[in-house]
């Protein structure tokens, strides 16, 4: 437990100093580039990202369950990534034209072509990443995040700088993943197999399809907003709910990896000793929803002046959507364990038929909903998220033994910490005047909102609480050295 503790809270520093550095990345490219341009690209990274569902085939989460993992069976590993990545960039490459065509958008052709090229790198630290989470590295995992997410921003930004547009953005993925293969060389654990073998090819790809299935259904799932909107409205309906996404996921953004590091290793363990993950899930969902959920219900409060001060005023448009992407993002917050839960007992497959359920209920309350407003569309969204909690549920109580009653354990703590957040957000507005700028008006209510979040943790005695002391503790220790 010490070990996965000081990982998550590595893991957790290091997101939160990517996921800065980032924002101010995507602060100064909302000024540089326009909401079209955004557009574009990620319309373009919608497919990109359906490819990378492929080009893994399931072999980190293999190389991080399996519990006899031989110097054969890495080999193995090894060279069923490379000929999956290197297959899928062929082919992403090779359709790039046909995806500008059918979309009537030629301006992501470059972008897809550059993309693609990129994947032949993703291979040569991938599986030493792999290896890393299951060791629960996360220090030196640090180390090569932080070097990767440099040289993105670095260059995304002096690209555009330079008036690259688009194609900035591209350039700076491929020289992040140049970057991030370097690195990762001298952190490869020692005996790791450099030549890849298909000897034990079978075992992997088998468990490697249940894998791929859910990756599949969920990059198409995630690519339905951007592609339907694409077609029903426009490439700046596209960006502005990129934007209003990426506002609503800001708690995810600065977690990052802490959510779920080490999740599926963790989990594995537990299962291979014969012990029940039903109490690992009841904490760690408490855990997660009880700083999640009232950071979202305040994302949706402050929207507005969220947007403002990190956009500006021309992605205003945007907010409106961000009332049902809180939502649909708390619904999914409560099912944040199920999968890796799944993968640890080796029945990955299970998780694609809630994605399924997700997807066709967005294809069907995008047309049935949307009236050529933002809005409409993203309560399509919500509404679909909401559809799949059942059939997860069910999934969660038949192979995990974790039903509703359990379900509802875990996060009643934090819907009231989340409702007590809610009123004194509602309460701060009614005191700080509307006519001070956004910036101001977040700093002045950050502390007390802060405040008021802790004691409604101590209040409602939230098993957060004891985490928070933790965390603290081990930081008053930490400065007292350094002073």
């Amino acid at each position: 437990m010490s070990k996965i503790r000081r990982s998550l809270v590595i893991s957790f520093f290091t997101s939160s100093g990517v996921a800065a550095l980032q924002f101010a990345v995507s602060i100064l490219l909302a000024r540089l580039l326009s909401p079209s341009e955004i557009g574009v690209y990620s319309m373009a990274v919608v497919f990109v990202n359906i490819a990378h569902m492929f080009r893994d085939f399931g072999v980190g989460s293999y190389l991080q369950r399996e519990a006899d993992l031989t110097p054969d069976k890495i080999r193995s590993a090894i060279g069923v990534m490379f000929t999956s990545t290197w297959v899928i960039a062929a082919l992403l490459y090779g359709v790039s034209g046909w995806i500008g065509d059918w979309l009537h958008e030629q301006g992501i052709v470059p972008i897809i072509r550059l993309l693609a090229l990129g994947f032949l790198l993703i291979p040569f630290g991938a599986v030493t990443h792999a290896m890393l989470n299951r060791e629960l590295a996360a220090d030196k995992q640090a180390i090569v995040q932080a070097a990767s997410t440099i040289s993105y921003c670095a260059s995304c930004v002096g690209l555009a700088a330079l008036g690259c547009g688009t194609m900035s953005i591209a350039w700076a993925n491929l020289i992040s993943n140049l970057v991030t293969a370097i690195v990762y060389i001298p952190y490869r654990p020692a005996g790791l197999p450099w030549m890849p073998s298909f000897r034990n090819w079978k075992g992997i790809t088998n468990f490697g399809m249940g894998t791929l299935l859910t990756n599949c259904c969920a990059a198409v799932n995630n690519s339905i907003p951007d592609v339907l909107l694409g077609k029903l409205g426009s490439a700046r309906h596209v960006g502005l709910l990129s934007r209003a996404n990426s506002t609503v996921l800001i708690f995810a953004y600065v977690a990052g990896g802490a959510i779920s590091y080490g999740a599926v290793s963790y989990m594995s363990q537990i299962y291979h000793r014969g012990e029940s993950l039903a109490p690992m899930l009841r904490r760690a969902t408490a855990l997660l929803t009880g700083i999640g959920w009232p950071a979202y219900a305040l994302t949706a409060i402050l929207g507005r002046d969220i947007v403002i001060t990190l956009y500006g005023d021309k992605w205003v448009d945007c907010v409106t959507a961000m009332l049902p992407l809180t939502i649909a993002a708390a619904v999914s917050m409560m099912f944040n364990y199920a999968q890796p839960a799944v993968t640890a007992i080796g029945r990955p497959y299970l998780s694609a038929m809630p994605i399924v359920v997700t997807m066709v209920s967005r294809v069907a309350f995008g047309f049935l909903l949307f009236d050529g407003s933002l809005v409409t569309f993203a309560w399509a969204i919500c509404v679909a998220t909401i559809a799949a909690a059942p059939v997860i549920m069910l999934q969660m109580r038949r192979y995990l033994a974790f039903g509703v009653r359990d379900m509802l354990e875990s996060v009643r703590g934090s819907v009231i910490v989340t409702v007590i957040c809610i009123i004194g957000c509602k309460l701060l507005l009614l005191v700080v005047p509307s006519s001070i700028h956004s910036l101001p008006r977040l700093l002045i209510m950050a502390l007390p909102l802060v405040a008021l979040w802790y004691g409604a943790l101590r209040l409602t005695r939230h098993q957060l609480v004891d985490e928070v002391h933790h965390l603290a503790a081990g930081l008053k220790v930490r400065l007292l050295r350094f002073v």
